[in-house]
């Protein structure tokens, strides 16, 4: 997953904007989507956010949607138990499961799909700035922002060692595979409760290793973080601005609309 938005990141064809309006976008279409008490607001930022990232950037589709796949299936799961457990009104749906009877009701199924279309556009607008945007390049943004130089450095490097343990961690279940560390449910718990606790003394080890490296390097509480070459255009910044204006205006003329 690094290597692969890291990859087009680097090579979309937005690369040559600048990171400081790909952020803007990106934060704020999240902000909208978050604040938004209709669906139809973050549905149509999703679509839009989608398509600037398969037709613009040039992100393939298929990639795209596999990416979105993951996320999308957890955030349907968590809205079925919304659509089921919220609402007092009279049920527009019931169905009885194993003596169960279980009802959505039309304010719980107008919260699960708000709650729905709040996730997918945030989720849309989250993979458009990490698919157009290298993070070193957001973590320069955020330093020009005079955000704590602590916050910005304990960033860059959780975001470096996690797919350093995601990758070990990968590598020892392989090994454990290999060795049939899965044959059985109790082989799979022991080899989990092994995996757990190797990686926890491998962070341990390299966090060791990592002070001992930047002492040697004489650090000074600074790390450098590469400037962005790409220039901020009027064109590109007003045409964000009407973008998010556009969308608030549109979270706010269907502040009160009900689907259901």
């Amino acid at each position: 997953m690094h290597s692969l938005l890291d990859d087009y990141a680097h090579a979309n064809a937005l690369r040559d904007v600048s990171p400081r309006v790909k952020l803007l976008l990106g934060l704020g279409s999240v902000l909208i989507c978050i604040s938004s008490t209709s669906p139809l607001a973050p549905a149509c930022m999703a679509i839009a956010l989608s398509l600037v990232t398969v037709f613009m950037a040039r992100i393939p589709a298929r990639v795209y949607s596999r990416l979105l796949l993951l996320p999308l299936s957890f955030a349907l799961l968590s809205v079925a138990v919304v659509a089921f457990m919220h609402g007092k009104d009279e049920p527009i749906f019931s169905a009885n499961i194993f003596g169960l009877n279980l009802g959505i009701t039309g304010e719980g199924a107008d919260l699960a799909l708000l709650l729905l279309a709040r996730t997918f556009g945030s989720m849309c607008a989250l993979f458009f700035l990490g698919l157009t945007t290298p993070m070193i390049e957001i973590f320069s943004v955020l330093r020009s922002l005079k955000l704590p130089e602590v916050m910005i450095e304990l960033s860059m490097m959780i975001y470096r060692y996690i797919f350093v343990f995601l990758d070990q961690a990968a590598t020892i279940h392989s090994a454990q595979v290999m060795r049939l560390g899965d044959a059985s449910f109790r082989s799979s718990l022991n080899s989990l409760a092994m995996l757990a606790s190797i990686l926890f003394i491998r962070a341990w080890e390299q966090g060791e290793r990592l002070t001992v490296a930047m002492d040697a390097r004489c650090y000074n509480g600074h790390l450098e973080v590469m400037e962005s070459e790409a220039t901020l255009t009027s064109r590109s910044l007003l045409a964000t601005f009407l973008y998010l204006a556009a969308a608030g205006a549109l979270a706010y003329l269907t502040r009160d609309l009900r689907l259901i």
